[in-house]
């Protein structure tokens, strides 16, 4: 069968032990889309929160994890690993002691806005390099890890193990899960590693409606006719959707039209809708008209509109036909 042109995002939750890529390949094979891609990858041991993004969806990828985030992440005592989770070669080994006891005065030193340096084996670029090569090849000597401020809004803590614990972390844009899991071990002087991990929450996205691999594939197995995609596709979230955290512009079609062909606005708005609050310069916004999601733009420090990411004119030439369509009836 031949590869569809649809565009959408789908939810996926991530199963462990396979790459993000391998999840996005099975869920465009399912979908049979023609072009698609992912953003925010999992480490292959983690689950969870994973938007696949289809057809046009791709382009806006980007912006989808801008938001705070929340993770759900097992801890193991009393190792420390190459790559901070379990997959990782073990570096040191030392007893736990009363880490336990001590637990819960140690995460209040990780709340707030902390200092992070991201794990060796992370894809943070480095001289334009990212930083698992110079692990790979065993460079790590050779390359300075910068710092990062990350905020840590709320860090739960879930349950108790002999040597494990869980905890709940909603955390801002850029914190690593792993990074955060060593330095608190660091902290309790027995070093740990994240064992389990789970991603349940990106601020923007609609809440409760991932779906699993084998929940799309029974669907797709289970219609008679397989040339019907409409209860795969209403899985499907609107572009739109996935961008709410964003205020809304709506134009008229006389500003719209010339907008998707990439021109700038302005700083004429006559018929637009403007968002309110009214947005600082640089500050992205969702572009519509007609109620139909057509891109997203910033307005610089001459009021004017600059396209930063828009859909293909064809999708306004559909819009105006359309239109069209609907005045002659």
């Amino acid at each position: 069968m031949a590869k569809r042109n649809i565009s959408g995002i789908f939810l996926l939750d991530k199963p462990e032990g396979i790459t993000s890529s391998t999840a996005l390949v099975r869920t465009r094979g399912i979908f049979k889309a023609q072009k698609g891609g992912h953003t925010g990858s999992l480490d292959p041991f983690a689950s969870g929160l994973l938007p696949v993004c289809l057809g046009e969806a791709a382009k806006f990828s980007s912006f989808f994890l801008e938001g705070n985030k929340r993770y759900e992440a097992e801890a193991t005592l009393g190792r420390t690993t190459t790559t901070c989770d379990r997959d990782g070669e073990t570096v040191l080994e030392r007893p736990i002691g009363d880490a336990m006891e001590r637990l819960e005065s140690v995460l209040e030193q990780f709340r707030g806005k902390i200092t992070q340096v991201p794990p060796i084996y992370s894809a943070v670029k480095v001289n334009g390099k990212r930083l698992y090569k110079y692990a790979r090849q065993g460079r790590e000597d050779e390359v300075e890890i910068p710092k990062r401020e990350v905020e840590i809004l709320e860090l739960k803590l879930l349950e108790k193990g002999e040597n494990t614990f869980k905890v709940e972390v909603y955390c801002s844009k850029g914190t690593y899960i792993r990074s955060l899991i060593s330095d608190i071990g660091e902290a309790l002087g027995c070093g740990a590693y994240v064992s389990q991990l789970r991603r349940t929450f990106v601020e923007g996205l609609p809440q409760g409606t991932m779906h699993t691999l084998k929940e799309l594939q029974d669907i797709a197995d289970s219609r008679e006719d397989r040339s019907d995609f409409s209860q795969l596709d209403a899985m499907l979230l609107p572009l739109e959707s996935a961008l709410s955290n964003l205020p809304v512009l709506e134009l008229p079609v006389k500003l719209a039209d010339p907008l998707s062909h990439g021109m700038r606005l302005g700083p004429d708005f006559s018929g637009a809708k403007m968002p309110e609050p009214m947005v600082k310069p640089n500050e992205l916004v969702q572009v519509h008209c007609h109620d139909v999601f057509l891109g997203v733009c910033y307005f610089d420090e001459h009021n004017k509109l600059i396209p930063q990411r828009m859909m293909g004119p064809e999708h306004m030439a559909a819009l105006l036909e359309r239109l069209k369509n609907e005045h002659k009836a």
